[in-house]
């Protein structure tokens, strides 16, 4: 029994010298440090990392290091350590004031945000090296070296957006390499010198701020249309608020057209001027919207131009790359997609179908449907029950015809084209024809017939029986067959103000006595010029300060006369009803 001990203390000795070889040697590496905490631990001069992550980091490891102590370690505030069966330190208190002790854990355990404090600065010497020439808010807002979307900074020196702003951060080795020290962060706006790491606090900055988040007080909304004054960029270009060009990205030309023609639209516009219309939609594309909205019709931009990318971004998303860039699409097929998602996304909930867009641009038609009896009879075999109860109700009305009459609501109107000649004319020249808008409007009279083949041979008669405040017309110029898409040149006459309904489509009187308000002024008009499938878009839009046209395409923008908007090949029109 005697001789046990001395080996024992030796068996000790020999694991204490294992340990401390292994230590040595992990210092050598350079795994561990002193302390014991390995690579990661840095000296605390000057560790932060980023806002409210570090905080909360830094709150969990102060609460942790005093609810967990270790029984060597002795006392601990005004309590002891005791061990417990597992052997993990707790805290018991040394007179039983159980208050104390609450009060010292939720000083350990609140956020280090309430005591640590970032130095703000308004003397900074780096400010005459921030570059506003290269700042362009309208990409992605990615890092672009780690292609992460999360707490991403704006060099203002030389443009390119970094993450972080940590000591290990993109920001912080760009700030060291580069020797640019001014940084934004594109979410909270605050400004940041690097590496010193302290906040910039200086009026100087505003610009920058409003032009990367344009913003707009209700009042400056309702008056938006009484501006007349042109804004300059600041390469020395005047530009008009809401006539800026957009950049045609590739391929994107229906897009610009598309949008430019909503921006005339004043309650959509005013509506989404304001964030807080929309905040409650989680749709990254109505909030892409809100922003190509704002940035279009601010007057403090720091370019004459807009790069609707972060946009069309979000179109290809939402869209399941059915529009994408570099791929040429329809701008008719766009409108009516993007409407009505914007509507499914902006209703505040299924119940509730009504949004902007409806209160805007919904009409409603009624249409009869009449089916030949014998195109019945001939698919009879291949009927289910149901039809067959639907025919002999059929009967009951009309021997030879069943009509349906049903109640459709409505975003845009399709007008067709009379087919233009098959020959030439004796000069052996085509001849472009010409068709009044009321002749292709009577479509709508409720008297007019339009045969259709889909799904069956029937006979429709359409008669609009509620007006929109704003009305969408799509002339159909391109039809497709097996082999090719082919276009119709056939030119529309149309009146630019004043174009009044009543006279050529019956319309019901209204209710309550109200004023029946079927008069119309063209505010977009958009075009397509070329052959099909290899053309571009181009639009002229009305700017209501001063009732004057532009034309727009993509970044060109010039002012234009009324008359060579008739002129045109129209191919979808936005017209407002009249006060």
């Amino acid at each position: 029994m005697p001789m046990e001990a001395p080996a024992k203390r030796s068996r000790e000795e020999e694991d204490d010298e294992k340990a401390e070889a292994i230590k040595r040697q992990r210092l050598a590496d350079g795994e561990e440090d002193e302390d014991g905490g390995g690579e990661s631990a840095l000296p605390g001069l000057a560790v932060y990392k980023d806002d409210d992550e570090e905080e909360d980091a830094a709150a969990a490891d102060r609460r942790e290091q005093w609810e967990f102590r270790d029984n060597s370690e002795g006392e601990v505030g005004n309590g002891r350590g005791e061990e417990t069966e597992n052997g993990v330190g707790e805290l018991v208190g040394g007179e039983g004031d159980e208050e104390a002790e609450e009060e010292m854990y939720q000083k350990a355990a609140a956020p280090v945000r309430h005591q640590r404090h970032v130095e703000r600065r308004r003397d900074c010497p780096y400010l005459d090296t921030v570059n506003r020439q290269v700042l362009d808010f309208d990409f992605e807002r990615f890092c672009s070296i780690s292609l992460s979307n999360l707490n991403v900074y704006a060099c203002l020196v030389c443009g390119k957006y970094y993450q972080g702003r940590g000591l290990s951060s993109h920001a912080y080795t760009h700030s060291l390499e580069a020797g640019h020290h001014v940084y934004i962060n594109l979410q909270t706006e605050k400004v940041y010198c690097l590496p010193d790491g302290y906040e910039i606090d200086d009026p100087s900055l505003d610009d920058i701020r409003h032009v990367l988040n344009p913003r707009f007080s209700r009042d400056q909304v309702r008056h938006l249309d009484e501006n007349r004054q042109w804004s300059r960029a600041l390469d020395g270009s005047n530009y008009l608020p809401g006539m800026v060009g957009l950049n045609n990205i590739k391929e994107t030309d229906f897009v610009n057209v598309t949008i430019q023609s909503l921006m005339r639209v004043t309650p959509l516009r005013n509506f989404f001027l304001i964030p807080e219309n929309y905040q409650h939609s989680k749709s990254p594309l109505v909030h892409r919207f809100g922003e190509l909205t704002r940035k279009i019709w601010h007057a403090r931009n720091f370019k004459g131009q807009v790069s609707p990318h972060e946009f069309l971004q979000a179109v290809m998303k939402v869209s399941n790359k059915r529009f994408q860039i570099g791929v040429q699409s329809d701008p008719v097929e766009f409108m009516s997609w993007l409407l009505n998602t914007l509507h499914t996304q902006l209703r505040p909930s299924k119940k509730k179908d009504r949004s902007i867009i409806y209160d805007c641009f919904q009409g409603e038609l009624e249409v009869v449907k009449e089916i030949q009896k014998k195109f019945l009879l001939e698919k009879q075999d291949n009927d289910d029950e149901q039809n067959k109860v639907t025919i002999s109700e059929g009967r009951s009305a009309n021997n030879n015809v069943l009509k349906e009459t049903s109640k459709v609501p409505f975003l845009m109107l399709g007008l067709d084209l009379p087919p233009p000649p098959l020959f030439k004319d004796a000069m052996e020249k085509n001849i472009i024809p010409q068709v009044p808008l009321f002749n292709i409007l009577k479509k709508f009279d409720g008297e007019t017939i339009t045969e259709v083949v889909r799904p069956c041979i029937a006979r429709m008669r359409y008669r609009v029986t509620r007006l929109p405040k704003y009305m969408i017309l799509h002339m159909r110029r391109f039809t497709k067959n097996n082999f090719f898409v082919e276009k119709n040149p056939t030119l529309v006459n149309f009146p630019v103000k004043n174009l009044e309904l009543k006279d050529y489509i019956p319309l019901p009187p209204p209710k309550n006595n109200k004023k029946l308000r079927s008069k119309y002024d063209l505010i977009a008009n958009i075009v397509h010029d070329g052959k099909p499938g290899e053309g571009y878009y181009r639009v002229f839009v009305q700017r209501k300060s001063e009732e004057l046209w532009y034309e727009m395409q993509d970044l060109h923008v010039t002012e234009t006369l009324p008359q060579m908007v008739a002129l045109s090949e129209a191919y979808m029109q936005i017209y407002e009803q009249q006060e």
